[in-house]
């Protein structure tokens, strides 16, 4: 099959050549899809897309005519593409349903961890020979309470490490994990897992249901000592609510892989530009608030399946299967 991978970079075309081994005929480019791009994948028979690549009914519909038959989501997520359009269009759909829940529950363990030792602040003063310790005091993370905000592969490993630290588990999902049962974790309610928890931590998909699930007025809910954690979808967050609590010291520290806006600057190198989202630019100020580019899920192990995944759904479309990764079948 040809396939258009978009947004790539120098590592998608390391794992996926190291994946394919000749099989498909892959082709990268580093723009992202979107109604205009969709005119560079005339003639192939699949794209592949990552989660800031908009997968609309006007993209689509251009994919169609240009004669793509298949999208290969080489994430979990995958709300960035309308289902239902690409179905009347006889578009199929895959994805990574399963890779590494290791990588990103470790990331937020490692998000949580700097701030609260302050490694981060500590790191910039050694590099100047400071070496005083005032303004780098953390405090046990053993004892604590921690939310877990979706108890899925990732939350429940995450809940696993957490309960590792000696941590009393609450979580909140729409079901219960028996694994994270088996820790102890007791379900609650949204609003009493924030009222009660030390730390918050998100690893919930992004819907119509969770959409700013966390705003002002479930931010207000939580201790001004408590951190929150988002490693999942950046949407999940009112980040202008958030910068009002941080504002107003009503969080002890936010660690954030993921951005409502990130789509146009995660994955770029800006560097060299003045910062045109106000937003962003004013979370970055704060010294309690640590952002990373979405890369919790960036691990060599997590990268391998999510590769290997993709070339296999690509095998099992062009051989007439289906298989545990479809969202959207082919048209019969």
């Amino acid at each position: 099959m040809k396939v258009l991978v978009y947004d790539a970079h120098s590592y998608d075309q390391t794992f996926f050549n190291r994946a394919n081994a000749g099989r498909h005929e892959l082709s990268y480019i580093a723009v992202q899809l979107d109604a205009q791009t969709a005119a560079l994948a005339d003639g192939y028979d699949a794209v592949c897309l990552f989660v800031n690549d908009r997968a609309s009914r006007e993209a689509l519909e251009r994919l169609r005519a240009g004669g793509v038959r298949l999208i290969a989501q080489r994430s979990t997520g995958y709300n960035n593409i309308d289902l239902d359009a690409a179905a009347e269009l006889g578009i199929a759909v895959m994805r990574v349903a399963f890779y590494s829940p290791y990588s990103v529950a470790e990331h937020a363990v490692a998000l949580l961890m700097t701030l609260n030792r302050r490694i981060h602040r500590a790191f910039n003063r050694t590099r100047e020979f400071n070496f005083r310790l005032a303004g780098l005091m953390g405090r046990d993370i053993h004892g604590s309470t921690v939310g877990v905000v979706g108890t899925g592969k990732i939350g429940a490993v995450f809940a696993t490490i957490m309960k590792g630290f000696g941590c009393e588990l609450l979580g909140y999902d729409v079901r219960e994990n028996p694994d994270c049962l088996a820790l102890g974790m007791r379900y609650v309610g949204l609003e009493e897992l924030l009222e009660r928890s030390d730390i918050v931590s998100l690893h919930v998909p992004l819907t119509e249901q969770t959409y700013h699930m966390i705003n002002a007025r479930t931010l207000a809910l939580m201790k001004p000592t408590a951190f929150l954690i988002n490693t999942s979808r950046g949407a999940l967050v009112d980040t202008e609510a958030l910068v009002e609590a941080v504002e107003n010291h009503r969080l002890s520290g936010v660690g954030l892989d993921v951005y409502e806006e990130e789509e146009g600057k995660f994955f770029r190198d800006l560097s060299d530009r003045p910062m045109a989202d106000a937003r962003l630019a004013r979370l970055m100020t704060f010294p309690n608030v640590l952002v990373t580019g979405h890369q919790a899920f960036f691990t060599e192990e997590a990268y391998t399946t999510i590769a290997e995944t993709t070339i296999r759904n690509l095998d099992d479309f062009a051989a007439g299967r289906t298989n545990e990764n479809t969202l959207v079948p082919p048209p019969a």
